[in-house]
């Protein structure tokens, strides 16, 4: 892990930053997706959601008591730009059922509200 420099702070209370090179940043996403049937690019983790529409992702997500996994995306800025260019999408969270991309926030809010996401997962469990 790389330190970002900061002189008024003690190297353990740094801000820790990952950096994963591009090409194995790509890797890292289609293996992401590959090996977990629902995963989430977020800012943040479930247990502490760092901006409102990642926490929205986690809500609904576990309003239908769904597993899933999640990348937290500020703690590595390749993977928070390559999830970008991987899914042609420019923003955060982004949620990836079944190795496709579904969508951020709204679109996940708008499969509920329509009753569409109940069904993926209803599909799912069969």
């Amino acid at each position: 892990m790389a330190q970002t420099p900061d002189s008024d702070m003690h190297n353990d209370f740094q801000p820790q930053v990952k950096s994963t090179p591009a090409a194995s940043a790509a890797e890292q996403i289609q293996q992401d997706i590959k090996d977990h049937k629902v995963f989430v690019y977020m800012k943040g983790n479930p247990e502490a959601p760092m901006c409102g529409f990642s926490n929205m992702v986690c809500k609904i997500l576990d309003a239908y008591g769904v597993e899933y996994s999640s990348r937290n995306v500020l703690t590595d800025p390749d993977i928070r730009e390559g999830v970008k260019k991987f899914s042609e999408w420019p923003t955060i969270p982004q949620v990836y059922i079944n190795g496709e991309f579904v969508g951020g926030s709204d679109i996940l809010m708008g499969m509920h509200e329509s009753g569409e996401l109940k069904k993926v997962f209803l599909d799912e469990k069969a």
